[in-house]
C-alpha cells in the first residue's frame, strides 16, 4: 500500500497533517497547563479558567476538523494555530 494519498481521499496522509494536529495539540496543552496553574493559585480566577476552557474547547473543535478538512483547510488550521502558539508562548 502506498503512502501517497488518493486523490479523493478528503486528508493528506503524515506530513503536513501530521504537523497541523502536531501544532493544534500544543496549543491545546498551553491552554491545560494554564488551567491547572490557576485552580492552583490561592485565589483562582474563576472568569480566567472559564475563559481558558472555552478556548480551550475551540482548539479541541479545530483539532477534531482536521480529521475530514481537505488539504487547504488543513494549511489554514495549521498557520492559525502555528500564530497562535507564537502569540501564546510569547507573551
Amino acid at each position: 500500500m502506498s503512502d501517497t494519498p488518493s486523490p479523493d481521499s478528503p486528508h493528506l496522509e503524515g506530513g503536513e497533517e501530521q504537523q497541523a494536529l502536531d501544532t493544534v495539540q500544543e496549543v491545546v496543552n498551553w491552554y491545560n497547563t494554564q488551567i491547572v496553574t490557576e485552580r492552583r493559585n490561592p485565589v483562582p480566577d474563576e472568569e480566567r479558567i472559564e475563559k481558558l476552557k472555552t478556548d480551550r474547547q475551540t482548539v479541541l473543535e479545530d483539532r477534531k476538523r482536521l480529521e475530514t478538512a481537505d488539504p487547504k483547510e488543513t494549511a489554514q488550521i495549521a498557520a492559525r494555530y502555528a500564530a497562535r502558539l507564537k502569540e501564546l508562548t510569547d507573551s
